[in-house]
C-alpha cells in the first residue's frame, strides 16, 4: 500500500471519528434527558403526562422510522443552515445527530424502566425531589444499562457514517465507496471493511469493559 492511500486511510478514519465522536456526545447530552423525560412523564411516572408523553413519543417514533439514508437527504436545509454545506465531514455530523438523539432517548427510558420501583416510593416517602429522585435514585441504578445503549448507539452510528459516504460525507464510507466501488479496487473496499470491524468492535468491547466496571461498583 503506498503512502500516498496510508494518508488517505489515516484521514478518512480521522473524519469518521469526528463523525461517531460529536454526533455520539451530541446525541448523548439530548438523548439522555429525552430518555429521563419520556420515563418520567410516562403512566406510573414521577411526573405523569400521558398526553405530553405521547405527543413526543410520536414524534420519536416518526425520526426513528425514518431509515437513515432518507434521513440524510431530507435534513439538508436544515445541514445548510446549520453548518453552512450538505456536503463533508462536518455536514454529515447534523443527520448522525439527528438519527442518534430519539435512538438514544428510548434506550434510556427502556433502562430506566428497570430501576426497581420500590426505590422511586422509597425516596418519594422521605420527602425526595424530583431532581433528587432522578440524580440519585434513576441514573445511579440504571447506568450500567444506559452505558450499554450509548455503546449500542455509537456502534451503530459507525455504520451511519459509512452510510454518509455515500452522500459526500467523508470517511471511511466514502473511501470505500470512491475506490471500492466505483474504481474497482477491491483491496481497498476490502480494507476499509476490515477497519470498520476493527473499529466497532473496540467500540463494543470498550463499552462492555464499562458495563461490568460500573456494575461491579
Amino acid at each position: 500500500m503506498s503512502s500516498e492511500l496510508i494518508d488517505m486511510f489515516l484521514t478518512s478514519f480521522n473524519q469518521t471519528l469526528l463523525m461517531v465522536g460529536i454526533s455520539g456526545l451530541v446525541g448523548a447530552l439530548l438523548g439522555v434527558p429525552l430518555g429521563v423525560l419520556l420515563h418520567l412523564t410516562n403512566n406510573g411516572g414521577v411526573l405523569a403526562n400521558v398526553p405530553f408523553n405521547r405527543s413526543i413519543g410520536v414524534f420519536v417514533n416518526a425520526v426513528r422510522s425514518i431509515p437513515f439514508i432518507i434521513l440524510l437527504v431530507l435534513v439538508i436545509p436544515l445541514t445548510r443552515f446549520i453548518v453552512g454545506t450538505s456536503i463533508g465531514t462536518t455536514a454529515a455530523v447534523v443527520p448522525l445527530t439527528i438519527a442518534a438523539v430519539p435512538f438514544i432517548g428510548r434506550l434510556v427510558e427502556a433502562a430506566l424502566r428497570e430501576v426497581d420501583k420500590g426505590l422511586v416510593e422509597a425516596a418519594q416517602s422521605m420527602g425526595a425531589t424530583t431532581n433528587q429522585i432522578v440524580w440519585k435514585v434513576l441514573l445511579p441504578e440504571a447506568m450500567p444499562g444506559i452505558v450499554a445503549g450509548l455503546t449500542i448507539t455509537f456502534v451503530s452510528l459507525v455504520g451511519y457514517s459509512a452510510m454518509a459516504g455515500a452522500v459526500g460525507g467523508g470517511g471511511l464510507g466514502d473511501l470505500g465507496i470512491r475506490y471500492g466501488y466505483q474504481r474497482y479496487e477491491t483491496e481497498i473496499m476490502i480494507a476499509v471493511v476490515l477497519v470498520l470491524i476493527v473499529f466497532v468492535q473496540a467500540v463494543q468491547s470498550f463499552g462492555d469493559w464499562m458495563v461490568r466496571r460500573i456494575s461491579h461498583r
